[in-house]
């Protein structure tokens, strides 16, 4: 059964930073100089971070990249500690590029390339158990205040399932939650009149044991479109038109019990699923410039990525209190939110290498980017006017440093990178400063290589639990490797 939601008032600052922050995917060979390849180029990947970069190709070329991403996090809750552990394989890069060179012209090589990158894997999970003074029924409580009674009762000869997917549709998101926490029996009024607008717990209780697990899947890809050229001897020129696809589900389980004896609520279970699905576009430009032999110098502009998304949400809920219908609300009962855009910051990179020949180089890029910049539209929802404000005085400008190098040893290139990027808020304390570190080997067998890498990140995040009525949050070490395997060969 599937219902719209009247108001798209569960988009919130996490749905903004999760399509705007993106990791260093791509080639094994970007990934294991750390992604600094702004002034070097020559690298399908390297397209990301400068479109002018394919114009240092000398032959064409075509690459296909797989990965083995590790997802460790330890996660602190209350005094308890839980660690979780998982692994996915994806392809994560797949792209060519065509060289055309000219003897008659200034414009010595001019170079089209197409290429897909997943910039971002969604597959993760955590749990999070322990102690807490506040349990679920504030986050009902939150929602109904204010909501009159008649609404959230189920009315004679309709189905349960049935009220709860109308009253999203007519009274939006906030009524719905409320309507379920009524339902549950976590809630009641305090009059028994469908005017009534104030509602108390039934829940009791000085602490509640919470066992929380929330697991996400899916990725944000890009595909590229790119055209560069080489001027003369020494400068390099391009641009690319991005076109991107999203898909993110995730699921949270949330079991709560330890309710005081007298309590009349002794065990209450919530658990939430979204799915979000949607495109988007960005377009990038960008230069690379030799001032001689040795020294390289670039830069790129990345335009906003600006995303048409669509969520559904599914729910499920159960307490000792709870109405005996309640379990026809689950997975099956879909809520469909109108259509939203999200607008990401746009990005600008310097970059600087120093060229040692054929031996190798050494590559800096870095990166400015105004996060406070980002909105969820349209401005017209009243929610979401509130949000961008909420946004442009809690997120702000995220430096970002790269560096790389590569020495070649007849046929293997031995490569290595940093990477660090400063937090996209202006409190590090929610999002923590991300740190990484990268190694790598290529083999070249004359027209194909092979290119083996290793990445490594780390950053401390605190993540609410729920985004209303309660701020229990658990603070998470999120440490990420990748193992990464790729092919080049020349045409």
């Amino acid at each position: 059964m599937v219902l719209s939601c009247a108001f798209v008032s569960a988009q919130n600052i996490n749905d903004v930073l999760r399509y705007s922050l993106e990791e260093t995917q791509g080639t094994a060979r970007f990934q294991a100089l750390g992604g600094a390849f702004g002034a070097v180029g020559g690298d399908l990947s390297a397209l990301n971070v400068n479109p002018a970069g394919s114009a240092i190709f000398n032959f064409s070329e075509f690459t296909l990249t797989g990965s083995n991403y590790n997802r460790d996090n330890e996660a602190l809750f209350g005094n308890s500690q839980r660690n979780t552990n998982i692994n996915s394989v994806k392809l994560n890069q797949v792209g060519g590029v065509f060289v055309f060179k000219s003897n008659e012209s200034p414009w010595k090589k001019l170079t089209l390339a197409f290429n897909y990158d997943q910039v971002r894997n969604f597959d993760n999970e955590f749990v999070a158990s322990g102690t807490t003074t506040q349990g679920i029924d504030n986050y009902f409580l939150n929602f109904a205040q204010g909501v009159e009674l008649g609404p959230l009762r189920v009315q004679q000869g309709e189905f349960i399932e049935d009220a709860y997917l109308d009253i999203g549709s007519s009274l939006g998101f906030g009524a719905q939650q409320a309507f379920l926490g009524f339902q549950a029996g976590l809630i009641e009024p305090t009059a028994d009149e469908d005017t009534n607008t104030s509602y108390v717990s039934n829940a009791e209780y000085s602490a509640v044991n919470q066992d929380y697990l929330q697991s996400t899947s899916g990725f944000n890809s890009k595909f590229t479109a790119n055209f560069a050229g080489q001027y003369q001897d020494n400068l390099f020129i391009g641009a690319a038109l991005n076109f991107h696809s999203v898909l993110f589900e995730q699921l949270t389980l949330l079991d709560e019990n330890g309710y005081d004896p007298t309590s009349p609520v002794q065990f209450t279970t919530f658990d939430n699923f979204l799915r979000t699905e949607g495109y988007g576009f960005s377009f990038s430009v960008g230069a690379i410039a030799k001032l001689n032999d040795n020294i390289r110098i670039g830069g790129s502009y990345q335009s906003p990525t600006w995303y048409r998304l669509t969520d559904d949400t599914s729910q499920r809920i159960n307490s000792t209190l709870a109405e005996p219908d309640i379990n026809f609300i689950d997975f099956n009962i879909v809520n469909l939110f109108e259509e939203y855009n999200i607008k990401t910051p746009g990005k600008i990179t310097g970059s600087a290498a120093v060229v040692f020949g054929k031996d190798g180089f050494l590559s800096f890029d870095y990166g400015y980017q105004d996060f406070s910049q980002a909105e969820l539209t349209p401005n017209a929802d009243p929610n979401f006017a509130a949000e961008n404000d909420f946004i442009a005085n809690t997120l702000g400008i995220v430096n970002s440093y790269r560096i790389g190098g590569e020495f070649r040893i007849d046929n293997v290139s031995l490569r290595g990178g940093y990477r660090f990027e400063e937090s996209p808020y202006e409190n590090g304390e929610i999002i923590g400063d991300l740190t990484g570190y990268s190694g790598g080997i290529g083999v070249s067998f004359g027209p194909s290589r092979l290119d083996l890498a290793f990445v490594r990140t780390e950053r401390d995040v605190n993540e609410l639990l729920f985004a209303s009525g309660l701020d229990s949050s658990v603070d998470i070490n999120q440490i990420n490797t990748n193992i990464t395997l790729g092919y080049s060969f020349k045409f």
